[in-house]
């Protein structure tokens, strides 16, 4: 009886795997291509010397939220609109929630630099820079 559910759970994996190949295949192709870009984005980063800025830049991004479509009816009109939302604000275009958010991305990079010293000491295990 086992042998019969193992053949079993054999058999489906196979058919799965027939029927899903392609799409198992693609992903990981997507996935490779992606690696061997920031393998050669890391090469070119060596002999930039502000890679460190779009690197926090990134690392940054990465933190903040998105910005959000919210559909609701004007106060004055009545009418449907669109409205912006970034960190529970409501903008009225798109141009003032992504100002907001470039804020925002700023001031958390620019946190980082402030703690930078701070974390430098400690992995260097004194209280000196150099």
């Amino acid at each position: 009886m086992q042998d019969l559910l193992t053949i079993t759970a054999v058999l489906i994996g196979g058919i799965l795997l027939y029927r899903y190949h392609r799409a198992i295949l693609n992903a990981l192709g997507r996935f490779d291509a992606r690696n061997i870009e920031r393998r050669k984005q890391e090469i070119r980063d060596r002999y930039d010397p502000l890679a460190h800025f779009r690197h926090t830049f990134g690392v940054a991004e990465e933190q903040v939220e998105e910005i959000s479509e919210v559909a609701m009816s004007d106060d004055r009109t009545g009418q449907p609109v669109t409205r912006y939302v970034f960190e529970g604000e409501m903008f009225a275009t798109r141009g003032e929630a992504e100002k907001a958010r470039a804020q925002s991305i700023g001031q958390k990079a620019r946190g980082f630099y402030a703690e930078l010293p701070t974390a430098l000491r400690a992995r260097r295990g004194d209280d000196k820079l150099n």
